[in-house]
């Protein structure tokens, strides 16, 4: 009884955070209140608490009759028919961005105002959502509540296990309707349609680059802060992203749970595998929307522009030049040090770089053949 309580209180925070749809009792309200005789959560209203109900029963009378999909509450059902019919009757004043539900306007709009009124009591940190506020929580407590009934796997978000979930199923719900990509995310298809576009809204007020979401603007934003707020628990290596703290951890179990059906190469990641499904389909989706180069990555088109735009954002701390890849500043900074990684495992000779080392092996290559060449004229004269 006792994890079955525990379950129902876990599927109440998931509903809480998403829909911000139960109208709990103040305790200073002097009104007759409706009580859940479960978990005691006071309601004002009699309709408020049989919809809270569902959650222990798990009942979701609500049905989808486009693709079947069940929810518990009747205006839930309302807002996820607008995926199957587009429509978006919310519209944002200042940019004219649209959405499907008015709740998601309101938060939407704190990306033009700057509002952050939650805020965390462990590390000051503010957010623009309480729900944000409630996962952001998680990073400190490390509570993961949500679990997988398929793998075991545990998330802080029960978004996360919803997304997770459709590892094990292969679900693509989303279809992009100009190239016919389906994604098992509602907004990794909104993300995509950007690459089309080529519309980059949010803007990061240090440097003035813009990006297509907002999470990869609060991820770049970590470079002029600095901020690494992942670590491994492991080798103690710190991380922007929690993404990446996850992928690093599979150097440490040696994990590669993602399978390229062509060639059967493994992965430890599943945006790398995407990466090397490319070198199969060919596939160059990422467009310079000045010369109208393409390329295979994002990453390699950033770079890319930064030819038009003369951006060189990785800097030498010690000479003060400055360069458009981090690779190369890398490559710099053993001018400094000295560093020479790269031996030659036939003479021992050692080099700061590696093309410089296939050089000295290509010379060396060539000088063994003359003088192969010069000892035959020799015997023959």
């Amino acid at each position: 009884m006792e994890s079955e309580l525990r379950e129902d209180n876990v599927k109440c925070k998931m509903l809480t955070e998403s829909l911000d749809f139960i109208e709990e009792v103040p305790k200073d309200r002097g009104k007759t209140s409706h009580n859940c005789d479960i978990c005691k959560k006071s309601f004002a209203r009699k309709e408020s608490l049989a919809t809270h109900k569902h959650i222990h029963t798990g009942e979701k009378p609500h049905h989808c009759d486009i693709c079947g999909k069940s929810f518990y509450q009747k205006y839930a059902l309302t807002n996820h028919k607008r995926i199957h019919t587009g429509e978006r009757p919310y519209r944002c004043n200042i940019c004219g961005q649209s959405f499907s539900e008015g709740g998601t306007l309101t938060k939407h709009k704190r990306v033009h105002t700057g509002e952050k009124p939650y805020r965390c009591d462990c590390c000051g940190q503010s957010f623009s959502e309480v729900g944000t506020l409630t996962k952001h929580k998680r990073v400190h407590t490390g509570e993961k509540p949500f679990r997988c009934d398929v793998c075991s796997q545990s998330f802080s978000e029960g978004s996360s296990l919803t997304r997770h979930k459709r590892i094990h199923t292969g679900g693509r719900p989303y279809h992009c309707d100009v190239c016919g990509k389906s994604f098992s995310q509602s907004h990794v298809l909104t993300n995509h349609k950007r690459i089309h576009t080529g519309k980059r809204p949010y803007q990061c007020v240090i440097c003035g680059q813009s990006y297509s979401t907002l999470s990869i603007l609060s991820t770049h934003k970590r470079i002029h802060t600095g901020e690494k707020p992942f670590q491994c628990d492991v080798c103690g290596k710190s991380f922007s992203q929690n993404n990446v703290l996850n992928n690093h951890k599979r150097i440490h179990t040696g994990k590669r749970p993602y399978l390229c059906v062509t060639c059967g190469q493994s992965y430890s990641t599943a945006s790398t595998l995407s990466t090397h499904k490319r070198i199969h389909t060919g596939e160059k989706p990422y467009r310079c929307d000045i010369c109208g180069k393409s390329f295979s990555e994002n990453t390699h088109l950033t770079v890319h522009k930064r030819i038009h735009t003369g951006e060189k954002p990785y800097q030498c701390e010690i000479c003060g030049q400055s360069f458009a890849v981090g690779g190369t500043l890398a490559k710099h900074k053993r001018i400094h040090t000295g560093e020479e990684p790269y031996q030659c495992d036939t003479c021992g000779q050692s080099f700061s770089q590696n093309d410089q080392l296939n050089k000295h092996k290509c010379t060396s290559t060539r000088e063994k053949a003359y003088h192969h060449d010069n000892s035959f004229s020799d015997n023959d004269g």
